[in-house]
């Protein structure tokens, strides 16, 4: 740390949710708004009136295979596994014929490793279900009312059929904080929306969540465990000062609101997790000032508070869902007019998933399983390049992603891309044309823009990004004179001589170049950025054994907000407890 005095976060005053509420809410009811404002009708004005030919989010399957049979009352049977080597979402369409009319159906495989569901195509067809060696049919299309009406009239997010060997997806609307509906109402509906909301985040929003790194005495019983004790991750050991913290989880090796900079502290309760606290001034200069290029670091964001956590991939999977509402698949309006198809309505040439139904939520059958979740990333509306290279290929270079092997939006290259294979290996790279050849063996994936940290060709610890002082050219969003110090978060590969490690980092005021530079300080490998603004976009929770007396615990305690509650008051799970309107990735422990 230097002697420079570090600033304080002010504490007096409403919440910087709350004044951001009341600013927007001012704002929206002014007499000018009033005036001004008008709903938009610019949802349905691309794609159908232009004669495009029907596209569903189906058409994109190149490796789904279908199945058809006829019921003996008649009724079409077609059964439709959208990605047979990840085996866990069909389509199911009953009556009509060749799609035309009757009814879709969007079910989940919750066992696909082993599970397997198909359709028989004898004169009485049923689904024929084969798990651990035993077998049995169920004919949900059967009977007045069926099995899949009852079902669908549950409205249950996942609703059990044939005795709850498999589920179906049923449409949701998924919660959202008041800030994140006000500000998607403003942008949506309201003329010159956007602008409003950019002059809160300019404002009122920008550090509004900042921390800085405030020395404490040290404690003598203070000890960082698990991954500190394999390897040092920061090399300016002497400098890691012992400073006040607000971290939310339970740490062992170190009292309550105290941690030493560049020091792993294992979690308490949840083995294979750790966690640490940063901040950039701490780093050593051959870091601050190594290869590659970045930006110098002002006062503010140099002496801000910045929190990793880190999962032993050894011992954990990472999936990932999207949220009811988002990213979205339509045009995302920072694509250039020049390379947007007037006909399409949207870059993949269609708009909304249907027939399938993102949930934002996981499947019940992993909660027992679940160890942590976090925000996945930017919405489609800023997930596009408005300038730069990017912006003048691939219709703008929307950001792609896959859920359970089913493309919902086509990976494109040169994007920093967090994705799991069928083997349930995890990597972060930028994706390239030939990595297409990976597509029918991924389950998830989600790309988020440029790397922070791209892969250093020598080996070992990653390089900035060649775009990372770059506005445009990253796409890091901030404002349009080029503030880009906010809150952020990101998530990096962190590899030891022992172990594979998945960080999440979460900064509490933070430029693009501060995040790489402190990624780099940890010793990863690549970087890429998730979110930013909000702790409802920066959201990390754990979720401890049974016997905690903490059954949620947030990253910092504030994210506890973004959590829904109960009739009673009591918090339910984002994520795991009822849908939410944003993607997400969740960490399940792995069996042994």
């Amino acid at each position: 740390m230097t002697n420079q005095a570090p600033m304080r976060p002010a504490h007096a005053g409403p919440s910087p949710r709350r004044r951001a509420s009341r600013l927007v809410f001012k704002l929206t009811l002014g007499s000018a708004m009033v005036v001004a404002a008008q709903i938009t009708g610019a949802v349905d004005t691309q794609g159908v009136s232009h004669g495009v030919a029907p596209k569903t989010v189906v058409d994109l399957q190149p490796y789904r295979q279908l199945t058809t049979a006829q019921s003996s009352d008649g009724q079409n049977i077609d059964f439709t596994s959208l990605n047979p080597t990840i085996n866990a979402w069909f389509l199911l369409h009953v009556g009509g014929s060749g799609g035309a009319g009757g009814q879709d159906f969007h079910l989940e495989n919750p066992y696909p490793s082993r599970q397997q569901i198909t359709l028989s195509q004898t004169p009485t067809p049923t689904l024929v279900l084969t798990r651990d060696g035993h077998s049995q049919t169920c004919a949900p299309w059967d009977g007045a009312p069926s099995a899949l009406h009852d079902a669908r009239a549950t409205h249950l997010p996942y609703a059990p059929l044939c005795g709850g060997a498999f589920y179906l997806r049923n449409p949701q609307t998924g919660y959202s904080t008041t800030l994140e509906w006000t500000a998607n109402f403003l942008r949506n509906n309201v003329w010159g929306g956007d602008m409003i909301v950019g002059l809160v985040k300019d404002t009122i929003m920008r550090d509004a969540y900042s921390q800085a790194a405030v020395a404490e005495p040290a404690s003598p019983d203070a000890g960082a465990s698990g991954l500190a004790a394999s390897i040092d991750l920061v090399p300016a050991a002497s400098r890691h000062p012992t400073v006040r913290s607000r971290i939310g989880l339970h740490l062992d090796g170190t009292p309550p609101g105290k941690m030493d900079l560049g020091a792993w502290y294992q979690v308490h309760g949840v083995p294979g997790v750790f966690a640490s606290a940063m901040a950039p001034s701490a780093l050593d200069t051959s870091i601050l000032n190594g290869p590659g290029t970045t930006n110098p670091l002002d006062r503010v964001e140099a002496h801000s508070m910045d929190y990793m956590v880190a999962f032993d991939l050894s011992k954990f999977d990472l999936g990932y869902a999207l949220g009811t509402q988002h990213p979205g698949l339509g045009w995302s309006p920072r694509a250039p007019a020049s390379v947007r198809d007037a006909s399409l309505p949207g870059p993949d040439g269609i708009k909304s998933p249907a027939p399938l139904v993102p949930l934002g939520m996981i499947d019940p059958a992993l909660a027992p399983s679940l160890v942590a979740t976090f925000t996945a990333g930017f919405k489609r509306r800023h997930g596009a390049f408005e300038d730069g290279p990017l912006s003048r290929v691939n219709h703008g270079s929307h950001y792609g992603f896959v859920e359970q092997g089913v493309v919902l939006s086509t990976l494109q290259p040169d994007l920093s891309t967090l994705f799991v294979l069928d083997d349930g290996s995890l990597h972060l790279k930028t994706w390239s044309a030939d990595d297409n050849a990976l597509l029918p063996h991924i389950r998830f994936a989600r790309q988020n823009g440029v790397p922070l940290l791209e892969r250093n060709p020598d080996g070992g610890t990653g390089v900035p990004g060649s775009e990372v002082t770059s506005w445009l050219g990253g796409n890091w969003s901030g404002s349009a004179d080029l503030r880009l110090r906010t809150l952020r978060s990101g998530a990096c590969l962190l590899k030891t001589p022992t172990a594979r490690y998945l960080v999440f980092g979460y900064f509490s005021t933070a430029t693009p170049s501060a995040m790489a530079r402190t990624f780099e300080g940890y010793g990863c490998t690549y970087a890429m950025h998730l979110d930013m603004n909000a702790l409802v976009h920066t959201y990390l929770a754990l979720y401890p054994g049974k016997g905690s007396a903490t059954p949620i615990e947030h990253l910092i305690p504030g994210m506890a907000a973004a959590d829904k509650r109960d009739r009673n008051g009591h918090p339910m799970a984002r994520f795991v407890d009822y849908p939410d309107n944003r993607d997400f990735f969740y960490l399940l422990r792995r069996p042994g």
